[in-house]
């Protein structure tokens, strides 16, 4: 019996762990033996947003901050534009069915409208397509389904009104998975994906022609006043298309972790280094790998990444907060192989005032600076001023 309340336990830990950051669920009802709530929240975001060499053309990176995404351009002209929008709004289903025995089965799904691209024009009705966020099922010490990726820690997030704030160094990805806890040890299967760089520059390839799933690995742990948490990553980076068809191992590791401080401040932080990070980190700021020529000799070579973040967030009193953030990343091309046309770095930094009117209602504006640095030595900055209203229910 001691060892079965355990695991309930267990399993109750771990959907919170994966669902942190999301509004709790506070409303519910029952169907049959099954235990069915429900809640999320509504989000506008408004922007304005100065770029030094020429504008944001891809519409996630006006939606939210995309490291990759800032321009640079020899001969673009600075840009100014505003963007409101709604789309982080959010909204899930979690339920928790009694299997007898005091065993649980307790699944979640999620969505939002933040990465649609089906949506119609914002001259009249700016509808757009829910996208599934989390998709899955815990059952005594697994986790089967579309989460957060094992690889990720959520505790080192910060508290920004920009989608993920520190982008530049944040493992952030959902991907169908399954997952086996012990303790404060997970292993998990992940969905695999590639993404390439062409011999010489060019657009991204994008594969999956993996034999493999991804495998990654976690232990958190406690000293103190603070909590961290130690990541691994082994995968196989792929391409069997047309001429080409090679393998590369790819590996990463993560160290991250949060300090409590007097007060309730507190610093969160990130450590992110690996050979073919590639999609993991930077939101696929940087290939997993280049190809080394052009024919059916050519073969994979994975890059190296170095990911880095910092944030301290201070709570002026009850109402008023605030945090302070760096992040940033760094690339090792060879550019014999990739060019000087892809990102060598970027590094971004923040800051913030927010204020909770009540436990459900928050208001805050947010100030962003953001560069981007190819390896030819050309860069493009970025100024955004962002506005947010959040309710949660």
């Amino acid at each position: 019996m001691r060892q079965r309340k355990t695991l309930n336990a267990l399993t109750a830990a771990v959907a919170l762990a994966l669902t942190a950051g999301a509004a709790q669920a506070n409303n519910g009802f029952k169907v049959g033996d099954t235990e069915v709530t429900y809640g999320g929240f509504i989000k506008l975001d408004m922007m304005y947003t100065e770029t030094s060499d020429g504008e944001i053309s891809n519409f996630l990176g006006r939606d939210f901050y995309v490291p990759s995404l800032t321009p640079v351009s020899a001969t673009g002209s600075s840009a100014s534009r505003f963007d409101a929008h709604a789309r982080q709004s959010r909204f899930f289903f979690a339920t928790s069915t009694d299997l007898g025995d005091g065993e649980k089965l307790a699944g979640r799904l999620e969505f939002d409208m933040l990465t649609s691209n089906n949506g119609n024009d914002e001259r009249t009705t700016n509808g757009y397509s829910p996208v599934i966020r989390h998709a899955f099922v815990t059952y005594k010490n697994w986790t089967v389904g579309q989460t957060w990726s094992n690889f990720m820690d959520l505790q080192s997030l910060p508290d920004t009104l920009d989608f993920v704030g520190n982008p530049d160094a944040a493992v952030f990805i959902r991907q169908a998975q399954i997952r086996y806890t012990s303790g404060n040890f997970s292993v998990a299967l992940e969905n695999p994906e590639s993404t390439i760089t062409p011999f010489g520059g060019g657009a991204r390839i994008t594969t999956d022609d993996n034999a493999t799933p991804d495998l990654t690995f976690g232990y958190s742990f406690k000293a103190g006043n603070a909590s961290f948490r130690l990541g691994g990553l082994l995968r196989q980076i792929a391409i069997d298309e047309g001429v080409f068809d090679d393998t590369v191992t790819s590996y990463g590791v993560s160290f991250s972790g949060k300090f409590n401080l007097a007060n309730n401040d507190d610093i969160r932080f990130t450590l992110n280094h690996g050979k073919g990070l590639g999609r993991y980190v930077g939101l696929n700021t940087i290939n997993g790998a280049v190809l080394t020529g052009t024919t059916n000799a050519a073969r994979l070579e994975a890059i190296d990444v170095t990911a880095f973040s910092v944030a301290y967030r201070h709570l002026w009193n009850d109402k008023w907060r605030s945090t302070f953030l760096y992040s940033m990343l760094s690339a090792d091309n060879d550019t014999t192989l990739t060019g000087t046309g892809v990102t060598k770095s970027t590094h971004s930094y923040s800051a913030n005032a927010l204020y909770q009117f009540n436990p459900k209602f928050m208001m805050g504006i947010e100030y962003k600076f953001a560069n981007r640095e190819i390896e030819s030595g050309r860069d493009g900055d970025m100024h955004r001023i962002q506005f947010s209203a959040k309710y949660d229910f």
